[in-house]
């Protein structure tokens, strides 16, 4: 969860300097999400995340050297400069792709779990989503074939309770957009505290191991809160500013480091662990601000299966 956060506040600093170009979309706040499934989940199993998905591709064990320089447009980013903040795609490390497109990844993690069930693999897809997702239609299709099919695949949904700039319960007539509607496709409501990463990862335990033994797949609701606004270019003013405090009071960073005291774990401990989280993040800094621009060599590069559009003519 460090991690994530020293990362994304990075992100945020070199934003405001204008090396990250195009808009980005942090997930402050939200770390015990990913975390608490990155830690649960094998390596051969599949990630799918919104445009907000940072701390997921970190989660998957991505470096962030090449997620910064990405993020920077930069050659030696993760996908050389071409997908930016919004497209984090590693395949080497189960991160099947930050999709733009609300709900588009769901059928795609669907047809990922398909695979996975017909090569008898064991492996789980697991795909996360806002809150405003769930009235999309694609969520409801995915849900219901995943269901008949039990399919090994766990459904995520990452309730911040703001679909952009409107509130979810605005637009929505269940108070638990996602897991009031799990009844709808014979699965249990689960909803988990989304800022506890210790709740987070036995569901997400769980839910694996659920989809592991055949037994199909679950939907979770998990109630986090972004800290910042949709996105940069949101100052998110729109919130309520108690609204704002009493979440921002949930931390789940300064919650964890409480817990962890509590348990015995010594402070300097935790000092070490933070001071090499940000000597990591300053060296990842320097790695993609070292990288060359993309060059025109690379236009053409991972459109068209050859390599290239010759074929077409």
């Amino acid at each position: 969860m460090r991690e994530m956060r020293l990362f994304e506040k990075r992100a945020y600093d070199l934003f405001m300097q204008n090396l990250v170009k195009g808009t980005s979309h942090l997930s402050l706040g939200q770390e015990a999400i990913a975390a608490g499934f990155g830690v649960a989940m094998r390596p051969g199993d599949y990630t799918f995340a919104t445009y907000r998905g940072h701390a997921h591709t970190l989660a998957r064990g991505v470096p962030m050297g090449p997620v910064l320089a990405e993020l920077m447009g930069r050659a030696n980013g993760l996908m050389a400069g071409k997908g930016g903040s919004m497209h984090l795609t590693s395949v080497e490390h189960g991160m099947m792709g930050s999709y733009a497109i609300i709900g588009a990844h769901l059928p795609i993690a669907l047809g990922a779990a398909w695979s996975a069930a017909y090569r008898g693999t064991g492996q789980v897809a697991v795909c996360f989503f806002g809150d405003g997702t769930t009235n999309i239609g694609a969520f409801h299709e995915a849900l219901n074939l995943a269901a008949v099919w039990k399919l090994p695949v766990v459904f995520v949904c990452e309730n911040n309770h703001y679909m952009e700039y409107t509130p979810i319960s605005a637009v929505t007539a269940v108070p638990r957009p996602a897991a009031d509607r799990a009844a709808a496709y014979g699965l249990e409501p689960v909803v988990v505290d989304g800022n506890d990463a210790d709740e987070t990862h036995a569901a997400a335990v769980a839910a694996l191991a659920r989809a592991r033994a055949g037994e199909g797949p679950t939907l979770i609701e998990a109630e986090t809160y972004r800290h910042g606004g949709h996105s940069r270019a949101d100052p998110g003013k729109y919130r309520p500013r108690d609204e704002v405090d009493a979440w921002l009071a949930r931390d789940p960073l300064p919650a964890y480091r409480d817990r962890l005291l509590g348990l015995g774990v010594p402070a300097g401990r935790l000092d070490e662990i933070d001071a090499a989280v940000l000597a990591a993040v300053d060296l990842a800094t320097e790695q993609a601000k070292a990288g060359a621009e993309p060059g025109a060599e690379l236009v053409e590069k991972d459109v068209w299966a050859d390599g290239g559009a010759a074929w077409r003519r």
